[in-house]
């Protein structure tokens, strides 16, 4: 049994199809999925999706890369933290891969600002977070140093999704406590780096995910992602690991339920 520990079901394209999406899980044993948050304005919708569905689960929080969206306070998260079937804070962290002629260090202050509120919601909520990175992996190391995150026991862990960094920045993710989490890019042709940053990895600190409805997987690239297509992300990290298939779905599975406290599916 896989699970999807990464995916937006509430996105439009997805959220018209889901009677077939759940069917196509079933189908492709992939018993639960963990829907991200984006805005808060989302929310409603993503919490909506896990209370009428027992296979599904919620975050809440707002993507770094969205502006021109309601900002939340720590209040505000803790308290949508506290729905039963909301598992973490999230998906928060930096991105400074459009920065249109900003400066890093003061135009993107409200980045930082945004992640420090999650972080701090998070250790409130005794929560875990979901981390987006993208070319700002030094900084986004240094605010959960200075935020006091070292892995989940000592405050808010959680997970780097759909990790694309160096292996540098995996092995330091993992010595603070935190998961990584493994997208499609991994099935990838022109992601060699990046499979050599898996290998350097343990499975007992690996997730996989989908993202979808990005980034969908060999054979499905350039397809309309969804989570039904997660065990092509198992396979390409147990072809990498030398592991079978059945092996990664175990160990990401209970990695993932540790992780965000999920029950064993029913």
């Amino acid at each position: 049994m896989f699970i999807d520990s990464h995916c937006h079901l509430s996105f439009p394209e997805l959220q018209a199809q889901l009677p077939q999406i759940l069917a196509e899980m079933q189908t492709a044993q992939v018993g639960q999925a963990v829907c991200i948050c984006t805005t808060m304005e989302e929310f409603p919708s993503v919490r909506a999706l896990a209370a009428e569905h027992r296979q599904l689960w919620a975050t809440v929080g707002v993507h770094p890369d969205n502006e021109d969206v309601h900002e939340p306070s720590v209040e505000e998260l803790v308290q949508g933290a506290q729905d039963p079937k909301v598992v973490a804070i999230g998906e928060t962290g930096l991105d400074y891969y459009r920065l249109n002629g900003r400066s890093i260090e003061h135009d993107m202050e409200w980045q930082r600002q945004r992640f420090r509120t999650h972080i701090r919601a998070a250790r409130q909520a005794d929560k875990p977070l979901v981390i987006h990175t993208r070319s700002s992996a030094a900084d986004t190391l240094r605010v959960l140093q200075e935020e006091g995150c070292h892995g989940h026991e000592g405050g808010a862990g959680g997970v780097f999704h759909c990790f694309t960094e160096t292996a540098e920045v995996a092995l330091a993710a993992v010595e603070m406590g935190f998961y990584v989490s493994f997208s499609g890019i991994l099935t990838f042709k022109n992601a060699q780096a990046l499979r050599e940053v898996a290998l350097q990895l343990p499975l007992e600190r690996l997730l996989i995910e989908t993202d979808s409805p990005y980034l969908a997987p060999v054979p499905h690239r350039g397809k309309t992602n969804s989570p039904a297509y997660v065990p092509h992300v198992a396979a390409a990290l147990a072809e990498l690991k030398g592991v079978s298939v059945e092996q990664v779905a175990e160990q990401t599975s209970a990695n993932t339920r540790r992780l965000f406290k999920l029950p064993q599916p029913s």
